[in-house]
């Protein structure tokens, strides 16, 4: 090995080319090979990919009756424990191997046959058949090197195993001779045709495409070999190894095309969808079956029971009977017919899974024409990648002749010369490559990228990487799996290093963990927040709002708290973040004196209009989802836009307490039981229940018809709500809201006039919308106007607990009076000014209404959001916690308007089970795993008694099934939606 500085130089150079990280992965870590891969891209795609397959069994495959009277599908379950004879296996076998058949473009006069076992047992059945011993004028060319040659020493026995068969099977033969077998020099050569037939050629083996040599025939080659064909087609036969070469044929089409009518093919097509593996399917052309005829009735060995393509024809005569590929396992296209079935036991439903899979590629990636252009696309892919990347070289020199479904590559590190060394590295690459993921000499570990399972050259193979890159791959994933086996050598090579220089004395201290927020705060500064509004509302032993619990959050999280404005700064403690509450600040006269120099750093309230001239460098965090009250430019007003500090909210805090309220103001007169009057009778003992509760008919919620206006935090509570008193719920909201709105079992309104149509109740929560600065006017300012009342059904309630400003009063003062409009609550801002006793806010425009309608409207201070106590004590927290993180990690939650330079956005933070279900949310849930296990079992419970109900067409069986499972299927339903519930997975979904 090198000296130390040669070796840290070597993992400085390596730390420096990965620092930033870890490349993108592959869609699917397994790169296999062939059409019917599994491509699935990851766990839930695999899980949904079954249930797809369980459904196409059940319409694929049906039950019918002894009339022909279809009785419903097969289930997975019934087929795997039922006898793979008869129907519906028959139709299984018959199916799967007409997708084959016809997909790849076998001619129809070409038979396939299917048998047990895998590519070997394939190989050995059509050199079995072909070859013959006991004609002494056969000859045999194989494409790859004499076994135990100086060629073939290095490829290791799965190589030279093919060879190694012919071999044997002419050396134990009683007429046998192994030099009728002619080798080749080098992998995956084909001779010219006049060669072939100054050998005497009549049958060539090819097993070099691909596979374990990643080299592919070219197209000069492959013209050369059907020359040969050609020119005596009856007794001229190639056969070919086509595990990786169907779909990755990088020739013209008709070229391709020629190669499947005129040479024989073998494949193991279930080891390559990743299922049961052991069948194995071979493709034979007329003169190739006429010759395995010819053998059957001369033959130099024994082939197993398994492998006989060529049975005898009368069954009870297994020795003496004419042997006839008439009677094998083989599908004929132009009957569209199994002419016998397979030898032996084979599994169904394993059969079925190859046709669905197949089926699948053929809808995602198309014709196997398509397949091919891509799989010579991909290797167009990887020479360019290569060209770029010194690190990684291809073992094929000769670009035509690389695979177009199988590369190999190997590493061109100049500064690892020691053999075993670069093994080490390959071999703990391979670690991080897979799941098991590598640990450093000081104790860290980086866990495993699954980014490729199966990268493993074959021993002897040459190269270090050996990976299926075929047509059934995108390209961008193609180059996904190249960067990572670049990133996953080098950080290996790290490994590797710094073991050899621990061995020296040489150690390195592990580094921050990764996910370790990194502090961007002073130490040497003292941070200064103004807290402007109440944080708590309960009242104190001393008769005035409680604030101890914030004060206690704030010193806990290793803040300090001030009552009262900053006096001198210059005493506060620095590295510090102190907090001044001032909840009395009110007017631009009493906030401005204190803030128009940015004597503070930071904001937090809640009903407070900020001046648009304060200043606030570090951003603001409103207690409540509405920022219209945040004017301060720093975060560029209440729109959050075009300023140098964020602007915040805590959304959702007080939703529940304001859709409460609304619900309690509608509960005040609907249903519209006189609960006053009925009590004054009743407790002067002035009422006869049996003679006069007649008198007073009402009606239940249940059933009536509400129309709630936006689908935020607070409309969706309500709406929740009014869904749990049995009304019928229509909600208005942005289309793209449609898909949530349905899915929770609400009805969508494109527009306010539909919602409100019918409505006997009508609730808003739209917030104010947009400021123009131009008109001074919100977007959402008299949203409810004389056509949404209009729509209405007469004596219809209105509640506006969202902002004054969007309903139109004068409409709703003339829906009063027609009596369109029973009832409003109103709830908007009123403000008094100390000094005059002026007035002021949304709420002017119906104090006239009231003096007119007495008795028809109930109004509110905007107090249904901002007199509940624990509402506002959890916004404060979540607002504290909030100003910490943008001091100390310029991290931004919930941000409103414009992220400025400088800062991370880090999504959305809500109460849990309200607003929309982040991604955040649905990442935690992986924290509670007990929670997660029990929901999964709860969950599978349901799927498979509702599956099971669903898939079932025997009345007497779904009895059966109801009689066993109804009880299981209601407690985990009921537990299901509990541990959802629990889990805040109701809601639409994060943007």
């Amino acid at each position: 090995m090198t000296n130390i500085a040669q070796m840290q130089e070597q993992r400085l150079e390596a730390l420096r080319l990965t620092n930033s990280g870890a490349p993108e992965l592959p869609s699917n870590p397994f790169f296999g090979v062939g059409p019917i891969t599994d491509a699935t891209t990851d766990e839930v795609d695999s899980r949904l990919r079954r249930l797809a397959f369980d459904a196409w069994i059940e319409k694929t495959y049906r039950k019918f009756d002894d009339k022909g009277n279809d009785i419903g599908g097969f289930t997975t379950a019934e087929i795997s424990r039922s006898m793979h004879r008869g129907y519906p296996a028959d139709k299984i076998l018959t199916d799967m191997m007409r997708a084959i058949h016809t997909y790849f473009h076998f001619p129809k006069t070409n038979r396939m046959a299917v048998g047990l076992g895998g590519g070997h047992s394939g190989y050995t059945v059509c050199v079995q058949h072909l070859m013959n011993a006991n004609d002494a004028n056969q000859r045999v060319y194989v494409d790859t090197p004499r076994p135990e040659s100086d060629p073939s020493r290095a490829a290791g026995f799965f190589r030279q195993s093919w060879a190694t068969q012919l071999i044997e099977m002419q050396r134990f033969a009683e007429k046998g001779c192994e030099s009728r077998i002619h080798f080749a020099a080098s992998e995956g050569v084909i001779p010219t045709a006049a060669e072939l037939s100054d050998l005497g050629v009549s049958i060539f083996v090819g097993v070099g495409h691909e596979t374990t040599g990643a080299n592919a025939y070219t197209s000069r080659e492959i013209h050369e070999l059907l020359n040969w064909i050609d020119r005596d087609p009856a007794n001229r036969h190639a056969v070919f190894d086509a595990t990786s070469m169907l779909g990755a044929m990088p020739w013209e089409p008709e070229l391709v095309d020629a190669v499947m009518a005129k040479c024989c093919l073998f494949m193991p097509f279930q080891k390559a969808i990743g299922g049961i593996s052991g069948y194995f399917v071979a493709s034979f052309t007329p003169h190739a079956l006429a010759l395995v005829e010819k053998n059957q009735q001369d033959p130099a060995w024994a082939i197993p029971r398994q492998l006989k393509i060529a049975p005898p024809i009368d069954a009870r005569q297994p020795l003496s009977a004419k042997r006839s590929v008439d009677a094998g396992p083989f599908y004929d296209a132009g009957e569209d017919r199994m002419l016998g079935g397979v030898i032996n036991t084979y599994s169904a439903l394993a059969f079925a899974e190859t046709t669905f899979g197949l089926l699948q590629s053929e809808a995602r990636v198309g014709s196997v024409v398509e397949l091919n252009r891509r799989s010579a696309a991909n290797r167009a892919v990887i020479n360019e990648w290569v060209k770029s990347h010194p690190l990684l070289s291809l073992t094929v020199t000769d670009a035509e002749r690389r695979g177009a479904a199988v590369t190999l590559l190997k590493i061109e590190d100049a500064g690892i010369t020691d053999p075993a060394i670069h093994a080490r590295i390959i071999a703990r690459s391979k670690q991080l490559l897979g799941y098991e993921g590598i640990t450093h000499p000081n104790g860290e570990f980086e866990p495993g990228l699954d980014a490729a399972r199966y990268v493993n050259a074959f021993p002897g193979t040459p190269g270090d990487y050996r990976a299926w890159v075929g047509g059934i791959r995108e390209p961008a994933d193609v180059v996904a799996l190249l960067e990572n086996l670049q990133y996953a050598y080098l950080r290996a090579k790290i490994v590797v290093l710094e073991e050899e220089l621990a061995k020296e004395g040489v150690t390195f201290d592990a580094s921050a963990k990764a996910g370790t927020a990194v502090r961007k705060d002073d130490a040497q500064r003292a941070y200064k927040v103004l807290i402007a509004d109440l944080v708590g509302l309960r009242l104190g032993a001393d008769g005035k709002p409680d604030h101890s619990e914030i004060r206690a959050y704030i010193e806990e999280k290793g803040g300090v708290f001030h009552v009262g404005p900053i006096g001198d700064g210059s005493a506060l403690e620095k590295g510090r973040i102190h907090f001044f509450y001032q909840p009395d600040l009110s007017t631009e006269a009493e906030i401005l004196p204190q803030t128009d120099k940015g004597q503070y750093d930071a904001l937090i309230a809640a009903a407070t209009f900020i001046p648009k001239a304060s200043v606030f460098s570090l951003g603001g965090v409103r207690i409540g989802a509405g920022t219209g009250n945040m004017g301060s430019a720093s975060w560029g007003g209440g729109n959050g836009e075009g300023g140098e500090a964020p602007l915040m909210n805590t959304p959702g805090i007080n939703s529940r307490a304001t859709a409460q309220m609304a619900v309690k103001a509608i509960l005040k007169v609907v249903p519209d039981l006189p609960v006053d009057r009925l009590h004054q009778m009743v407790a002067g003992g002035d009422f006869d229940t049996g003679r006069q509760l007649k008198d007073f008919p009402t009606a239940k919620l249940e059933g009536r018809k509400i129309a709630v206006l936006g689908y935020g935090n607070i409309g969706r509570e309500v709406a929740k709500l009014a869904k749990a008193f049995g009304m019928k719920v229509a909600i208005y909201a942005r289309q793209h809201h449609q898909r949530w709105i349905e899915a929770e079992g609400f009805d969508y309104a494109a527009n306010p006039v539909e919602a409100a149509t019918g409505a006997d109740v009508l609730s808003v929560h739209i917030g104010l919308g947009r400021l123009d600065a131009s008109t001074g006017i919100y977007s959402n300012a008299g949203t409810v106007d004389a056509k949404v009342l209009g729509a209405m059904k007469d004596g219809a309630v209105l509640v506006n607990y969202d902002r004054g400003e969007v309903v139109d009063a004068g409409a709703l003062d003339a829906a009063l009076s027609s009596g369109k409009i029973a009832h409003a609550a109103i709830d908007a801002d009123l403000f008094k000014d100390a000094a005059t006793g002026k007035l002021s806010g949304p709420m002017l425009p119906y104090l006239p209404l009231e003096e007119r309608h007495k008795g028809k409207l109930e109004l509110l201070p905007h107090a249904a959001a901002d007199t509940d106590h624990p509402s506002r004590v959890t916004g404060a927290k979540q607002a504290v916690d909030q100003i910490f993180d943008v001091i100390r990690f310029k991290s931004v939650t919930n941000l409103k308007g414009d992220l400025p330079e400088g800062y991370v956005s880090v999504g959305g933070r809500t109460p849990a089970g309200i607003g929309k279900v982040t991604k955040r949310v649905v990442g935690e849930i992986g924290d509670k795993s007990a929670l997660l296990d029990e929901l999964r079992q709860t969950s599978e419970k349901v799927a498979a008694i509702i599956g099971a109900l669903s898939a079932v067409s025997d009345p007497n069986h779904r009895n059966r099934i109801v009689d066993r499972y109804t009880g299981l299927l209601v407690e985990s339903a009921g537990r299901q939606r509990v541990l959802l519930e629990r889990l805040a997975l109701y809601g639409p979904a994060g943007e």
